[in-house]
Parts: C-alpha cells; structure tokens; sequence
C-alpha cells in the first residue's frame, strides 16, 4: 500500500506538482469518478480551477473490467488493437458496449455539469488526473480528446501505474507524473488502503466546492 486513500494520493500528486501553483494558464481536469477526489486536493493546494473530463471505458464483454478501448466527449473513440487481435471481439459486440457506454457518459455530463458549458482548453496548459493508470485505455481517449481541443500543454498525474502503460501514455502527452510504478503492478486497488467507489454525489459535492473556491481565488486576484 502506497496511499490512504484518493485524498491522501491527492496531497502526495500536488507536491510533485508544485511548479503549477496558482498558473493562471494551466486547468485541472480529472477523469471520473475515481480521478476527481484526487484532483480536488491538488486543485486546493496549487490554487488551480477544477474541472471533468468525461471518458468512458468500454470494458471487454463478459469481462468488463478488462478495458478494449474508451470514449471520450466530441466523439473520441479509441480502441486497443493489440487485445481486439487477442480475443477476437466481434464489431456488432463494440459497437453494443460503446451505445451503452455513450448514454452513461450523457448521463454524466448532465449530472455533474448542470447545463455548465465544458471548459475553454485552445492554448491552456492541461493537467489531466486519475487515481491510476492500469490499462491506459481511458487515458489514452483522454489525449486525444485534449489534443483535438489544442490545448497548449498535456500533463498527465496520477499517483501510482502500470510502468508500460506509462512508457505508452508518454507518447500522447507533454509529460507524464507518476509517483509509483511498481512491477508487477497487480492493479490500481492493490496500492490503496481504502478504494471504495467514488459516487456521483462525492463528484458533484467536490465540484461544487472547488468551483466556489476557484471564485473565491479570482475575486481576491482580482482586488
């Protein structure tokens, strides 16, 4: 075990990026659910705005926890070719995960943004944060959402991953921060204390309360 819990990892991933305290050009966005507890804290401590980038992992059939791929906002479709050789995934079967997943991803966006437009990313520096990097499938949707978007910078944070799929990952991004890459790996659970699931209400409440903070912090700037 290297972390409490997300809080925990949160307050360790924020030391590791110190050089961003109070960027007026750089965002947060963090990969739900898991993704926005541990952004919150580094959103607290470097005085950055917090934000969500909707990903979805589309999860192998019968063996959902096994990512084949993601999706992301603006139609951004990635899909590991390596394991769609390996276990002979039929199309009609991708295409039956990826509707399901696209109404889950709706459903988010109307959950946690509340009519909220996403946020501007052209020039910005982008820090985009989850609890882990196993497969790297969402992750990877991830850049290519950003990329799309032109966004300045891409740092990708996260406190404990897989030592491939970070190799992997730092082929989309600027830059990749990854406190801990332990081999074998096991998966991102094995590394917490507590890894319970982050729930729709404990995005929103974190959301909001980093919203009200980002104020508060353009209001004094502003004096």
């Amino acid at each position: 075990m290297y972390f409490r819990d997300r809080s925990q990892a949160g307050q360790e991933l924020a030391k590791a990026l110190s050089a961003y305290d109070g960027k007026k050009d750089t965002l947060l966005l963090a990969l739900p659910r898991g993704g926005v507890p541990v952004a919150f804290e580094i959103a607290r401590r470097l005085n950055l705005p917090l934000d969500v980038l909707l990903v979805r992992k589309l999860g192998v059939p019968g063996q959902e926890e096994y990512a084949m791929g993601a999706i992301a906002e603006e139609d951004i479709l990635y899909i590991n070719p390596d394991i769609m050789r390996q276990l002979d995934i039929r199309a009609a079967d991708i295409k039956n995960v990826i509707t399901k997943e696209r109404a889950e991803l709706n459903r988010r966006r109307e959950r946690y943004r509340r009519g909220r437009p996403a946020p501007q990313l052209d020039g910005k520096t982008v820090i985009v944060v989850d609890d882990g990097l196993a497969t790297g499938a969402t992750m990877h949707a991830a850049a290519r959402a950003l990329k799309q978007a032109k966004v300045k910078r891409l740092i990708v944070a996260v406190p404990v991953g897989a030592r491939d799929t970070c190799r992997e990952i730092e082929k989309e991004a600027d830059a990749v921060i990854c406190l801990y890459q332990p081999d074998p790996f096991y998966g991102v659970g094995r590394w917490y204390g507590d890894f319970s699931q982050t729930s729709d209400k404990q995005v929103e409440r974190l959301l909001m309360q980093a919203q009200t903070q980002s104020q508060a912090n353009t209001g004094s700037n502003s004096k």
